[in-house]
């Protein structure tokens, strides 16, 4: 896991498209043995066409298949046509890229992984590629709608903060439960979601006590 993966360009084909609310689809592709460690992304795109879009991989590094979780943003360039996909239609891929990775020797240390909307997919794919892994996620979203594959996660580390809705589930933000929940400072943290919202749970976790070489961010626009 301290190699890089060599960055290529391919040509897959779509198996499935699931749609998990309104504007949320994840995107299965052929992966057709295409490398990758947990928590990085690649550009998506089409045949002949420059413009590419980046999406954390979704699915699980022993999956056989490769997943994207994908935001049909409305008014979008591309996102609205990832959503038109059909089974067996063509892309590009580029990639790997990124370095929002769990280290080898770390894997047997304690983990709190921050999550919030479609920020939620590099966190899902560490669950999925390291089953033995010790772990607490703290999942937000707005609506109960927005909480994407809940049953992937063992139902006690997972913490779901709802803030648009009252539900049987904490009622705020994730930042608001982090307040009130302290975080031991040998945790080490990864945090994925919008830049205020990351800006936000340092705060906090400095306040804690944890140093910053256990913090690790990807910010999602």
């Amino acid at each position: 896991m301290s190699k890089k993966n060599l960055v290529e360009t391919v040509t897959t084909q779509v198996t499935m498209i699931r749609v998990l609310s309104p504007t949320v689809f994840v995107l299965r592709l052929e992966r057709n043995d295409f490398k990758f460690l947990p928590g990085q992304y690649v550009k998506l795109g089409f045949p002949g066409d420059f413009d590419m879009r980046e999406y954390s991989v979704y699915s699980g590094l022993q999956d056989d298949f490769l997943e994207l979780l994908i935001k049909e943003v409305k008014g979008g360039d591309m996102s609205p046509r990832f959503r038109k996909l059909r089974k067996g239609d063509t892309v590009i891929l580029k990639g790997p890229l990124g370095s929002f990775i769990v280290r080898e020797k770390d894997l047997n240390k304690r983990f709190l992984f921050v999550g919030s909307g479609t920020g939620i997919a590099p966190l899902h794919c560490f669950v999925k590629s390291y089953p033995g892994i010790d772990y607490r996620l703290i999942y937000g979203v707005r609506w109960s709608e927005e909480l994407y594959d809940p049953e992937s996660y063992q139902p006690s580390r997972l913490v779901r903060c709802i803030s648009g809705e009252k539900t049987e589930h904490y009622h705020g933000r994730v930042t608001d439960y982090l307040l009130r929940n302290r975080v031991a400072p040998d945790t080490l943290c990864y945090v994925c979601g919008n830049s205020d919202m990351i800006c936000d749970v340092y705060d906090i976790l400095g306040d804690h006590g944890l140093p910053p070489d256990n913090l690790h961010s990807e910010v999602y626009f």
